[in-house]
């Protein structure tokens, strides 16, 4: 057992880490508008989850009182950021989920967090970076947090496009059959995304399993109000843990805040995935048409949304 001094010292520690902490991360500079910090919580909480969590679960999680949550979602649902849907397993539960507008509403604001989480860890190198992460899952996981999270997602550096154009190449040929072809278009579109790369309204996100890449998505310019979703990808060793939906997700998220008013994206009908998760994601198809392409008789679909 510690001595009271040795106590004594560690309680200091912990104060001292603290004040630093919350002083060197900002906790209050991303709230924006009329949100609270409980309630930009609750926003991130549903706008990251793959599952619509009950209110009880989300309660549980964020430790807030059963009574303010309650006032909270209530409030929420007046301004139509949140919906609910009664539980198919039981009828007095009903699950919470953003509305478009809740997502419009929090887009501006996950994006902020993000890219000042960035700007603090840019003055790092590689090494310190992980160092920090290190420590952090550390404290999560001694004080009985969930731990680090199955996967995790960042922007691109350097060697992901190599990353990127190979999967595409070998995944696409195993699963699908497709040729080299496909591999030399999938190397051209990332080549012009890094020659012309906007950083205020294009972003390449690459997902991290076990600190290896495991998936990919690109968001890009089309015209001043019409993104373009590209070249997603999950391995088949991450599939199944909400990888594509959460890609597909930050991609939607990022564009509104950056002012686009339509997301469009070119698929092709063997993809039924990929198809799925743009559905789900309130995708439509707009138009299809049979090609020769990549060795194979494809169909090509085009499938866009507003936002």
């Amino acid at each position: 057992m510690p001595t009271e001094i040795e106590v004594e010292r560690r309680v200091a520690a912990i104060r001292r880490f603290n004040r630093f902490y919350t002083s060197r991360i900002g906790v209050l500079h991303y709230l924006g508008g009329d949100f609270s910090l409980a309630e930009v919580r609750v926003l991130y909480e549903l706008a990251h989850r793959a599952v619509a969590p009950t209110a009880a679960q989300l309660g549980k999680d964020l430790n807030l009182d059963a009574g303010y949550l309650s006032r909270l979602i209530n409030a929420f649902e007046r301004r139509g950021l949140i919906a609910r849907t009664r539980s198919a397993s039981d009828g007095r539960r009903s699950h919470l989920a953003l509305t478009p507008a809740g997502r419009a509403a929090f887009a501006p604001l996950g994006v902020r967090s993000h890219d000042e989480m960035v700007a603090l860890l840019a003055p790092l190198s590689d090494a310190d970076q992980r160092r920090v992460i290190d420590a952090m899952e550390t404290i999560e996981s001694v004080f009985g947090g969930d731990g680090p999270p199955p996967f995790t997602l960042r922007p691109h550096r350097a060697g992901d496009m190599g990353w990127v154009v190979q999967r595409h190449g070998a995944l696409y040929a195993q699963e699908y059959g497709w040729d080299e072809r496909f591999e030399a278009l999938v190397a051209s579109i990332v080549a012009k995304f890094i020659e012309r790369f906007d950083p205020a309204r294009e972003r390449c996100w690459i997902a991290e399993k076990d600190g290896a890449p495991v998936g990919s998505v690109f968001l890009v310019k089309r015209t001043k109000t019409v993104a373009q979703l590209r070249l997603l990808i999950v391995d088949p060793t991450a599939r199944g843990l909400g990888i594509g939906a959460r890609l597909v997700a930050e991609c939607e998220a990022f564009a509104r805040a950056s002012g686009y008013r339509t997301i469009t994206l070119w698929t092709n009908s063997v993809l039924t995935a990929a198809r799925r998760i743009y559905e789900a994601a309130g995708y439509r198809l707009v138009d299809s048409e049979p090609h020769e392409s990549f060795g194979r008789t494809l169909v090509g679909e085009n499938w866009e949304k507003p936002l």
